[in-house]
């Protein structure tokens, strides 16, 4: 069974609708994953995404930040939620498909704007959800899954445009970028995407406060599709939708993609 998936921050499932049903029309992956729905459970546009052939969806809402959802076209079935960290949030959400794939959906902490705990109480939630996750990875070794989602981290130097200078900026400090490390190792998590794309400049995410984002292109890499070591060879196809990037009031995120035979 080969399936295609998706993950997208999607900064507003309501307000964005219509950008996502037009991925669903025109790119129709299989499973899709939205970050930052910002909308409660109950007031997510289930009915439109019914109606584009996604019958099926999990997730977790808060009222006007965070929110994760997963929408397929195949029956899935909820396997769990976790609030890591204990900060009460909805940033997680899991679900297993027919043929015993789990799918994890995160959305890690962003962490403010000054790497130091001490200083910005956001980095040190972010750094804490991330040993949360490592720590439960550890302790409930995943087999068969699949994690998607904004882990707000570009971890390789050529996922930023500037690595020296981004050095000190949240999103692709040493600390954080080791933080990450420690939860794909306890995983057993390959990075689907950097498999099937392994070198060069790549990004999911340009600022809104670029003028011309496309040719700043001043972007870095915080949507990732992993997958644990027993499967992680069936994917394949991985790609950045990055016109998505560009289209009517658009998410500062693009979609990334991978497909599975399984």
């Amino acid at each position: 069974m080969a399936f295609s998936l998706a993950t997208w921050n999607i900064n507003s499932v309501r307000l964005r609708e219509p950008i996502v049903l037009k991925l669903l029309a025109e790119h129709g992956p299989d499973v899709l994953c939205l970050q930052e729905c910002k909308s409660p459970v109950d007031k997510i546009p289930r009915e439109a995404f019914t109606a584009a052939g996604y019958t099926h969806m999990v997730a977790r809402g808060d009222k006007g930040y965070n929110g994760v959802a997963i929408l397929s076209r195949m029956p899935i079935e909820e396997v769990g939620a976790e609030d890591f960290a204990e900060l009460g949030h909805a940033r997680h959400v899991s679900a297993q498909l027919e043929n015993g794939v789990t799918v994890h959906n995160f959305y890690v902490p962003a962490g403010g704007d000054e790497p130091n705990r001490e200083r910005n109480v956001k980095f040190g939630q972010k750094l804490d959800y991330l040993t949360g996750m490592r720590d439960w990875f550890h302790a409930k070794k995943p087999e068969k899954s699949i994690l998607v989602g904004d882990l707000n981290i570009a971890p390789r130097e050529d996922d930023v445009w500037d690595h020296k200078k981004l050095l000190k900026i949240v999103s692709h400090t040493p600390i954080e970028v080791e933080h990450l490390a420690q939860v794909q190792d306890a995983g057993d998590w390959v990075d689907v995407t950097r498999k099937d794309i392994p070198e060069g400049l790549l990004y999911s995410w340009w600022s809104y406060r670029a003028k011309d984002w496309d040719a700043a292109d001043k972007g870095r890499r915080l949507d990732h599709i992993w997958a644990t070591g027993d499967i992680a060879q069936a994917g394949h196809s991985s790609h950045v939708l990055r016109e998505a990037r560009g289209w009517e009031k658009p998410s500062d995120h693009a979609p990334v993609f991978a497909t599975f035979d399984l």
